[in-house]
């Protein structure tokens, strides 16, 4: 159940300064708070998109609870140590003391209540068990999908917090890429037979970017020529972004990522310069790239410190001292953080304007934890840019940034019908493995990167694309990372369209001889929005679909013949020219019929 009751109102909606808190709520705080109140359930669940305020709009609320007695203390439990450390702060400025160091035993007076990680909560349900039994106790699960990592953690949370008076989950993405069920969430069927998440408060991302609370975000993709051996001894050359097979994506990925290339060097230095002028408007403005493991992490840093002169700071999440120094940057004014994931979710550094996506895990809520960490915005007009190698996957969860999504417990299944989630579902497995730790499925896809270019691709903005293949330097990249740091979103559109169309007229009056890279002509490449292409594949599929009475053959066998007769990937990550080509040539085969 959605409540969209806040998105007409402003984002610092008046509301009185309730029960020890600092400043005024924003709309959905108090919109969320309002409807807590009068319902008064045991279990709810916030659905708030990251940046927009789960802290304040949880502990104002925990706040108004021990205020009437409805609890006596507050149990906070989230995903890392670094959170937890971070609750308790955020809950000490309001009047709330909560003990993130706590262990075993009974609680110093002082307290009014504990924070802790799931991990924590995992090895030992009883303790916690013990403690929400003695008293009423509000427990505040943050970032709930974590709960259902594994069994043993969701199994944990439900014996610990069974007894508990009362239940706030709270998430930035509900959606997993399994179907474990998330201890204390309700899930509905709907018509469709299938069971997703139900929250009793959403505040997606687009009503944040309407209201102003969090920045849009400009995505910049870069392509480029790769070259690899493979474990067979084979050498393979791709430009990123090309249709091609899962693995040589993965592989043709994992080169451009090598710092020994030149994929990496020349987008940190195109991000460092859109750094540099995002500044001009936001002088604290810090940016992150955020890596696939250690080794790569410091390769990183080496290079940031060769590009700009100035050293970054290195958060690697087995080290002692990671909080403090995430702690440290955001406080500081330096310029790069460089991380391995843990910087990913929840971590708070709200001066983040500037981000590198250098890592391989290509599920949709690491997709969108990771963005998360550039949207939070302190005034209006702020922009954030994430830099991306072109992979069709990122692509796509960067075109769909403002859709809200469930947490689904049952897959579709459709007798014969194309699947769009089936050719990533094995891929977002993968990934996940991949984030766990080492697995030995790298082994399996062993391979050397040899060598890696990169191009300027095209800028993605809410929904549509902009531009056209360029070289790192060249005036029209240069056009694209100049776009000043503190602009509305129409704005950003309308200069957006305006470079866009410089480039074009530009590139027309170059004769063919001159042209510097061997890309399509402008005039075949249009700007095509993320709405434009769903209604292309719902066109391809009304036809197939009319194909199917007229041949008698399955859905999926058809659109196999397609993609072998006109080539390209699967229809859900086709471009809109190839999806027009096979619309054209099931019209063909209709007719011919």
């Amino acid at each position: 159940m959605t409540t969209s009751a806040s998105h007409h109102l402003s984002p610092a909606f008046p509301g009185r300064a309730p029960w020890g808190t600092a400043g005024k709520l924003r709309a959905w705080q108090q919109a969320a708070m309002d409807k807590y109140v009068q319902e008064q359930p045991r279990d709810f669940l916030a659905v708030a998109t990251p940046g927009a305020g789960k802290t304040t709009f949880a502990l104002t609320l925990a706040s108004w609870m021990l205020h009437h007695h409805v609890v006596q203390q507050i149990t906070v439990v989230a995903p890392t140590e670094h959170l937890k450390k971070q609750w308790a702060e955020a809950a000490a400025r309001i009047g709330i003391k909560l003990d993130p160091g706590y262990s075993a035993g009974p609680l110093s007076k002082e307290y009014q209540g504990v924070a802790v990680t799931y991990a924590g909560v995992g090895v030992r349900p009883m303790l916690h068990r013990n403690r929400v039994e003695q008293r009423k106790t509000l427990v505040i699960l943050d970032e709930i999908h974590h709960a259902g990592d594994s069994k043993s953690w969701g199994e944990a949370c439900l014996e610990a917090f069974e007894p508990a008076t009362r239940r706030l989950a709270l998430t930035g993405t509900p959606f997993r890429s399994d179907t474990n069920p998330i201890p204390f969430v309700t899930y509905e069927e709907g018509n469709d037979g299938i069971r997703r998440s139900a929250a009793d408060y959403t505040y997606g991302y687009g009503s944040a970017l309407g209201d102003g609370v969090v920045r849009p975000v400009i995505f910049l993709s870069y392509s480029g020529q790769m070259r690899w051996r493979t474990k067979a001894g084979d050498e393979i050359a791709a430009r990123l972004g090309e249709p091609m097979t899962k693995d040589a994506v993965s592989q043709a990925w994992r080169t451009a990522l090598d710092p020994r290339g030149d994929w990496m060097p020349n987008v940190l230095r195109a991000a460092d310069q859109r750094l540099t002028e995002v500044r001009k408007a936001i002088p604290d403005a810090g940016a992150l790239v955020i890596a696939t493991d250690q080794d790569q992490a410091r390769a990183y840093a080496k290079l940031i410190r060769e590009i700009t002169g100035n050293k970054a700071t290195l958060v690697l999440s087995d080290d002692a001292g990671a909080s403090q120094r995430i702690d440290d940057f955001s406080q500081s004014q330096d310029r790069w953080m460089v991380a391995v994931r843990m910087v990913s979710e929840g971590v708070d550094v709200p001066r983040l304007a500037v981000g590198v996506y250098a890592t391989t895990i290509s599920t949709p809520l690491f997709f969108a934890q990771a963005v998360g960490r550039f949207v939070r915005s302190r005034r209006r007009g702020e922009t954030a840019s994430v830099f991306l190698p072109t992979v069709p996957n990122l692509l796509g969860f960067a075109n769909e940034m403002e859709v809200e999504r469930d947490h689904v417990l049952d897959k579709p299944r459709k007798d014969g019908e194309e699947d769009p989630y089936a050719e990533s579902e094995k891929e977002m497995d993968e990934a996940n493995k991949e984030q766990d730790e080492d697995t030995g499925e790298q082994e399996q896809f062993s391979f050397e990167a040899l060598e890696s270019e990169a191009v300027f691709d095209r800028v993605l903005f809410d929904g549509a694309e902009f531009g056209m293949q360029a070289h790192p330097g060249s005036e029209e990249e240069q056009d694209y990372l100049g776009i000043p740091g503190l602009l509305e979103p129409d704005q950003v559109q309308l200069l957006l369209q305006k470079r866009q169309a410089r480039q074009i007229a530009h590139s027309r009056k170059k004769p063919d001889s001159e042209a510097d890279l061997l890309e399509l002509p402008a005039d075949r490449r249009p700007v095509v929005s993320h709405k434009e292409l769903l209604e292309l594949r719902k066109q391809l599929n009304t036809l197939v679909g009319a194909y199917v009475h007229q041949t008698g053959k399955p859905h999926g066998v058809i659109h196999n013949e397609l993609r072998r007769a006109c080539g390209g990937p699967p229809s859900a990550e086709a471009t809109a020219g190839q999806i027009r080509q096979r619309i054209d040539k099931v019209r063909e085969w209709a007719t011919r019929g």
